[in-house]
């Protein structure tokens, strides 16, 4: 189920008296997360939900259906309370999507008032009304349910514990049927409120099944809608800290112009936390507002695929998406915003062996990137590090930016939305690995994420073909444990390197050309026909698809009660001599969690040694695919 608790108010109401509820919640959290919740979110319990559950009562709504921490589609953000009942008039289903706060004072951001300041809080954060108008678009965009019904569903943020004159100042961005705010000393409106959208008549019990077995609409992934996002709207509904971030970039802007003086934002988060997403919106924003900008990476993989979907016959789109390495010699401040994606591929220079003398200016990269923008953006995940000589951090940011005396806001995303938005899944790979303290653990499943086990690299390749033919997206990775031969002449079969017994697939392309029915290496993760090569880190890194198979080669392995990496293992020509063996465990490690956190739905794993092979059997259970015949 994606909620932790769902019952009547009037059962809610009782089982929050003799706190039996608490204890409930909790120990589905645990089941659920695969971690306590923290002292905040039992607080909030604790002390939200017995008067929304008392407001529900007194309105004559016991029989309404209370749904606790419902959780969003392919997405690990949870709504705090959605109640399902019958409107009282067209007698459809009704649901109205409650944001829960504690808070007793909140002002409006001064530079823009769709986010607020909380005194205790150092950041801003998005406005409720903002927050719950879009968790509803979301949940509208993603639940089949109620896709064809988008007016069964309304918002509302109760501010329990807040007076008027409190958070009076919330109101100046525009409410409408999905964002509406009531604060305690208005209790008797937001009961008009409640018995205005569901009856008192009928229980609620069947509106909530309904919406649970909605279907999960397919995620919009990031390259199928880039052309739309880019040249004509927002397709993307950004959530919480991704539309704080967003916004305050958006801002960023405005007051770069208007003081002339520049900032830098930096926008850190897992796999799958949005950054690409939110990189994207922005500059489909600001392009439409005819502001300088440009998109730049260190990955020629994403860059190509952008400049290929987003600037489909339209060169100036194209034009939009660069390399790190593209400003040498670009005068400073010639952009009003430059956006890095995947900064943490920034390196310590941008030049090459390949670079002219003439070229060679010796500035750090780094510098570059600040100085070519009034906002130089950078959007990163330290833990995606995967080559020696990358640098991007967010202290190496910071410390950069210092020196020229630029003000610095840096946005933590938590929510992620690869992997189904499963956080127990990214616990696992990350307790799996030892990026993690606490050792393995074994997948306890949950209804975001699945995780199987293939025992050959036949059956996997078996069954994510079986994936492919029922419409999903699927590509298998590998790490970097066989030789890669020079690509073949036009015509000519492509090599099989990736060797496993009697079971032999070429790696994907290299260069940027198609050469024997495969895509070029930039487009190996998106264009249909990659599925018959095997994917490295760096091509896969920064992508998505459905279903991800990874074969874990000889550089990790198990024995007895630990991982080892094994660096002679690896033919990855970027673990030299001169990298230390301590950085080339780190990287071998990042390098797997990057693999095991591309797929969308589910992830079949498989080792080619037994001893590990056997411990991933312990890990992961019975849970295997079909033995192919």
């Amino acid at each position: 189920m994606s909620l932790l608790f769902r019952a009547s108010a009037r059962t809610v109401a009782v089982m929050a008296l003799d706190t039996s509820l608490f204890h409930r919640l909790t120990d589905r959290f645990v089941h659920v997360h695969g971690y306590r919740p923290g002292p905040s979110e039992i607080r909030s319990w604790e002390q939200s939900i017995p008067v929304l559950a008392a407001a529900l009562n007194d309105a004559g709504l016991g029989d309404v259906e209370v749904m606790l921490e419902y959780s969003l589609p392919m997405n690990s953000k949870r709504v705090d309370v959605v109640l399902a009942g019958t409107h009282p008039d067209t007698k459809e289903p009704s649901y109205v999507l409650v944001e829960l706060k504690q808070w007793s004072q909140a002002y409006p951001d001064e530079d823009d008032p769709l986010l607020c300041r909380l005194d205790r809080y150092g950041d801003p954060v998005l406005n409720p009304i903002e927050q719950v108008r879009r968790y509803c678009q979301y949940l509208v965009n993603f639940n089949g349910a109620i896709a064809a019904h988008p007016d069964r569903v309304q918002g509302v943020a109760f501010l329990h514990n807040a007076t008027e004159f409190g958070v009076s100042g919330l109101r100046e961005i525009e409410s409408d049927r999905r964002g509406q705010l009531f604060t305690g000393d208005r209790r008797g409106e937001f009961i008009k409120y409640l018995r205005a959208r569901l009856s008192k008549e009928n229980p609620g019990a069947d509106s909530a099944d309904v919406l649970l077995s909605g279907r999960t609409a397919p995620s919009k992934q990031l390259m199928a809608v880039a052309a739309q996002e880019v040249r004509e709207r927002e397709q993307f509904v950004l959530l919480d800290e991704q539309q704080v971030a967003y916004r305050i970039v958006l801002n960023a802007v405005r007051k770069a112009k208007r003081a002339d003086r520049k900032e830098v934002v930096i926008v850190t988060g897992g796999p799958g936390t949005g950054k690409s997403v939110i990189a994207l919106s922005l500059l489909g924003e600001l392009y439409r507002q005819g502001v300088p900008a440009l998109h730049a990476t260190g990955s020629q993989s994403f860059t190509k695929t952008m400049r290929k979907v987003a600037g489909t016959r339209k060169r100036e789109v194209q034009d939009l998406f660069k390399y790190f390495n593209s400003f040498m010699a670009t005068e400073n401040n010639t952009l009003d915003v430059l956006i890095c994606d995947e900064a943490h591929r920034i390196r310590e220079t941008s030049a090459n062996r390949y670079t002219p003398a003439a070229r060679r200016t010796g500035r750090a990269q780094i510098d570059e990137l600040l100085d070519v923008a009034r906002v130089p953006v950078f959007l990163l995940d330290e833990h995606q590090v995967v080559r020696p000589g990358e640098m991007g951090t967010v202290a190496d940011i910071r410390a950069a930016a210092a020196l020229r005396d630029l003000t610095c806001h840096v946005v933590p995303l938590d929510s992620q939305f690869r992997c189904g938005g499963s956080d127990a899944y990214l616990r696992w790979v990350v307790r799996l690995l030892g990026l993690e303290p606490g050792g393995s653990v074994t997948w306890e499943p949950d209804d975001r994420m699945r995780l199987l086990l293939a025992e050959s690299p036949e059956d996997m390749e078996s069954f994510l073909d079986g994936r492919r033919s029922q419409g999903y997206s699927a590509r298998m990775s590998a790490g970097y444990c066989w030789p890669w031969s020079p690509e073949p002449k036009p015509g000519q079969p492509l090599p099989a390197d990736v060797v496993i017994g009697d079971w032999a697939r070429p790696w994907n392309l290299r260069g940027d050309r198609a050469v024997s029915g495969a895509p070029p290496s930039a487009l190996w993760a998106t264009d249909p026909a990659g599925f018959g090569q095997i994917g490295c880190v760096y091509t896969a890194q920064g992508f998505e698809y459905d279903w991800s198979g990874v074969v874990i080669g000889p550089d990790l392995v198990w024995r007895s009660d630990r991982w080892i990496t094994d660096r002679t293992a690896s033919k990855d020509p970027v673990f030299k001599r001169s990298v230390a063996d301590a950085d080339v465990d780190r990287l071998i490690r990042n390098t797997y969690k990057v693999l095991l956190t591309r797929g969308m739905t589910g992830t079949v794993v498989y080792s080619t040694d037994p001893e590990t092979q056997r411990k991933l059997r312990e890990l992961v259970g019975m849970r295997r695919v079909p033995v192919s015949a």
